[in-house]
């Protein structure tokens, strides 16, 4: 049986007052990742994370999440199954009505609406910890997914593998294009 899924979290619901705080082990769907026309799924299927939330003054809140989870498809350099495991630590703030707050240097400042410090994970109180995780997952993978971080990869020439293939593996040096007319040539 699977665990119970948190994909969004009514923060009114702790009924926090400012300067209180709670943690939270819940459980999170990401979505699987499009790389390189690769698809990889994220393991384990519902990942469980840890949930930190402060309640600030007003209607603001400080969160922190936690959780690991790997990403499973085939190596980026030699196409053998991989599934490198990423260590997630994000924070959020989201702290309405910030906009008045003084500056170093504000003398004479106009609040604006974007000197707000909004998360565009909370929305009328409700967290949506799934686009959270899967953004803050997205934030942890390398450019490259490897089945290890020094995967050799494949011979550009015979395409074996150079993890399995060893040092030894070589081929003929092309001859220098430069004297292919020569070869032509032939003499009777």
């Amino acid at each position: 049986m699977s665990p119970l899924r948190t994909d969004t979290f009514d923060l009114g619901s702790l009924r926090l007052t400012a300067g209180e705080g709670r943690r939270l082990d819940l459980h999170v769907a990401i979505d699987a990742f499009g790389l390189a026309g690769e698809t990889y799924p994220v393991q384990p299927e519902t990942v469980p994370v840890r949930l930190d939330i402060s309640r600030t003054t007003r209607d603001g809140y400080a969160l922190r999440l936690r959780f690991e989870a790997a990403l499973t498809g085939p190596c980026m350099r030699c196409l053998e199954p991989a599934a490198p495991s990423f260590s997630v630590d994000a924070l959020e703030v989201s702290q309405p009505g910030a906009a008045g707050a003084t500056r170093a240097h504000g003398r004479g400042h106009q609040p604006h609406e974007s000197d707000e410090l909004t998360s565009p994970y909370i929305q009328d109180g409700v967290l949506d910890l799934r686009a959270w995780a899967r953004d803050a997952l997205a934030l942890s993978v390398p450019a490259n997914l490897l089945c290890r971080e020094d995967c050799a990869g494949l011979c550009p020439r015979c395409g074996e593998n150079l993890n399995e293939a060893g040092p030894e593996h070589r081929h003929e040096r092309d001859p220098d294009p430069r004297w292919a007319a020569l070869s032509k040539l032939r003499f009777e």
